[in-house]
């Protein structure tokens, strides 16, 4: 995980200091970081040696946390994981400008990479995972709100971040359609 916190602190750059601020800021909330961990231990159970499952580690992270910026502000949320949201801090515009930063920041490491898999599986969960927001924020306040409504909704926006984790470790790998579904 030292190379991929290296790599994220590396990529989190920007000329515009707000950006490095925000995005440290972020970053460094003492998340568990279980997404790169789960590319990370796909990877290597698929028997891969190479490095750009670094890569796709912090891509996960990025695009994760890029989600997170946008969701505390679709929420209004002021507090994650004991500290101050970053829109409570520098505002919904700079908010989501960070999240936008972190997703173009993540498609660069993807051209990287250079795999057309990887863009294609997480081009999928990032409109999963906005059809989700879309879906919770129509469903706010919805007293009616079926439990199989509620699960699609946590499909969408967790479940399904995790799954892309576990199958970039097996792209990373090259494994097969079929391998890599079975992971």
């Amino acid at each position: 995980m030292t190379r991929v916190d290296e790599l994220m602190q590396d990529k989190l750059q920007s000329s515009v200091p707000t950006i490095n601020d925000l995005g440290s800021y972020i970053i460094e909330s003492g998340g568990k970081r279980l997404r790169p961990v789960m590319v990370l231990l796909a990877a290597r159970a698929c028997g891969y040696t190479g490095s750009d499952h670094i890569k796709m580690a912090v891509i996960i992270e990025f695009v994760h946390t890029a989600t997170l910026l946008h969701d505390d502000v679709v929420d209004e949320s002021m507090m994650r994981r004991g500290r101050e949201t970053a829109n409570a801090r520098w505002g919904n515009n700079l908010s989501v400008l960070v999240g936008d930063f972190l997703y173009s920041r993540a498609f660069e490491m993807m051209v990287e990479v250079g795999h057309m898999r990887v863009m294609q599986l997480l081009a999928q969960a990032t409109n999963v995972i906005s059809e989700g927001e879309v879906r919770q924020a129509l469903n706010r306040g919805n007293a009616d709100l079926t439990e199989a409504d509620y699960l699609q909704v946590i499909a969408s926006k967790t479940a399904r971040l995790f799954a892309a984790a576990a199958e970039l470790g097996a792209v990373a790998a090259q494994l097969d359609d079929q391998q890599r579904q079975q992971l």
